[in-house]
């Protein structure tokens, strides 16, 4: 999430209330996720775990909850807790806005596009030319959906990121400040849910094809002409790259990513990060015909063990 225009350190710590370590005039732009830095965004880290990836990370101002040496280049901002700080900073440049209208009056909405009773269209929406949104869809606020996209009854654009740290008083909600873009020629079934990115997009890029009743978790990017089918679930920060195939009910874990033109079987639990080009199946994941294999000799097993006794 970039601001909307370059803020200085001393003015970011002043916003949270901490102290920092650096130039007051240290440049700030943005805000994001380890995964999605870049130079002039704040990351944030609290636990030692990943200290030094956050400090080696893009980012040029690094959130911590320990006092450590300041890498060159960089600046740090000394909080006490970190994720909240986070949130704090979210707030303020992404501040909740109350819908006022069923289609939002600041909403932009493109030559031929049909919305359907009952659509909620939030603040700052905008929609292509061409596209047909079926009736009762919800499209949180920021979304941008290109040309030519079908949307079918009841699906759900930017939600929340399902993203909990666990405290001793009960689960503390990371604020979601992220968009979902939506490139041309996508068509997307009924009950389907797409969260926005946390400070960043979620991504279906142009000409992939997803199925009825299918999650596709925050800062998510699925890449072109993909086929998505029913009761999908990709949690988030994946990497889903072109052409690639998931049939029906597959799970994907987070932080993983599906090479170009990967055929993924269903029911598959896609635990680790598979290169393109391949089918698989299974849980744990592995190339299909391996699979059929170890499920062929497992078979074998009573017919040995009958003829061992």
């Amino acid at each position: 999430m970039k601001f909307p225009q370059k803020h200085t350190l001393e003015q970011i710590a002043t916003i949270i209330g901490c102290s920092y370590v650096g130039s007051p005039d240290f440049p700030v732009y943005g805000m994001n996720e380890i995964h999605v830095v870049e130079p002039g965004d704040i990351v944030f880290v609290d636990h030692p775990k990943y200290y030094d990836k956050a400090l080696n990370s893009a980012a040029t101002i690094v959130l911590i909850n320990k006092e450590v040496a300041c890498p060159e280049g960089k600046a740090l901002l000394i909080s006490e807790d970190p994720f909240s700080d986070f949130n704090k900073l979210t707030r303020y440049f992404k501040p909740f806005e109350k819908a006022a209208a069923l289609v939002a009056p600041t909403a932009k909405i493109g030559e031929g596009t049909v919305i359907q009773p009952g659509c909620f269209i939030g603040n700052n929406v905008t929609i292509g030319k061409d596209c047909l949104i079926h009736a009762n869809v919800t499209i949180y606020d920021n979304c941008v959906i290109g040309d030519h996209v079908t949307i079918h009854a009841g699906t759900v654009l930017g939600g929340d990121a399902f993203y909990y740290k666990n405290r001793p008083e009960g689960f503390d909600k990371l604020l979601s400040g992220g968009r979902v873009i939506i490139e041309d020629h996508v068509d997307i079934g009924a009950s389907c849910t797409i969260d926005k990115g946390v400070t960043g997009d979620t991504t279906i890029k142009k000409g992939s094809k997803i199925d009825n009743l299918v999650q596709i978790g925050h800062d998510t990017v699925i890449g072109e002409k993909c086929l998505i089918a029913s009761q999908t679930g990709i949690a988030g920060c994946v990497v889903v790259e072109n052409e690639v195939t998931i049939w029906g009910q597959v799970g994907v874990t987070s932080g993983i990513t599906i090479g170009a033109k990967a055929v993924i079987l269903g029911q598959t639990g896609v635990t680790k990060s598979v290169s393109g080009g391949k089918t698989y199946f299974g849980n744990p994941i592995e190339e299909a015909r391996k699979k059929y294999k170890e499920l062929a000799a497992i078979r074998q097993i009573p017919s040995i063990i009958k003829k061992l006794g």
